[in-house]
């Protein structure tokens, strides 16, 4: 089964005034989640195995245009009980493109799961993800959902400038290029 989200994702210069922004908004504790998305060769999408724990991970399809600002995800989910025998065959078959390693602060607003995700080598991050809902027309939910998002990132004071395109991973990935770019000093 394809699941459709609106998704934003923006630098975070405040922190603790998004957690604050966001624990009012929910009204209710977060749930901090570390994770670790493992990234495969994949053409016309992505493809990821998120391991949460030994016995805990999600195999994830999706497909999204790298623009900065709000973006309709198109995605299918696999949980699995064993990601390690998951991660060899998918490691052997495909080969590995990227590791990100963060941990998500995770709150749910409405329909929206909002991210306050630490991003190891890169730093703090936000991101929404307006849940879209079936039965609907796909123009009629996916505008409701950028509306949605819109609103969000004006209770955060988000604005243009800090939205990014990137997945996390090419943003590690270019900042390793960049990193191996560097003339050695000494």
């Amino acid at each position: 089964m394809v699941s459709r989200n609106i998704e934003i994702k923006a630098f975070l210069k405040d922190r603790a005034a998004a957690l604050a922004t966001a624990a009012r908004l929910s009204g209710s504790a977060p749930e901090i989640i570390h994770q670790q998305d493992i990234f495969f060769r994949c053409d016309g999408a992505r493809l990821k195995l998120r391991i949460f724990a030994p016995d805990r991970g999600e195999l994830i399809r999706y497909e999204r245009a790298n623009v900065a600002g709000a973006r309709c995800s198109r995605y299918s989910i696999a949980r699995t009980a064993d990601p390690q025998v998951l991660l060899d065959i998918l490691t052997q078959t495909l080969g590995v493109t990227g590791t990100v390693e963060k941990i998500r602060t995770l709150y749910w607003v409405g329909p929206t799961r909002i991210h306050i995700d630490q991003v190891q080598g890169l730093g703090d991050f936000f991101e929404l993800e307006v849940v879209l809902g079936p039965g609907q027309s796909t123009q009629q939910s996916e505008e409701e959902g950028k509306s949605i998002a819109a609103e969000l990132l004006r209770k955060f004071g988000i604005g243009p400038e800090d939205l990014i395109a990137e997945a996390y991973v090419d943003l590690l990935a270019g900042a390793q290029a960049r990193h191996n770019a560097m003339p050695e000093i000494g």
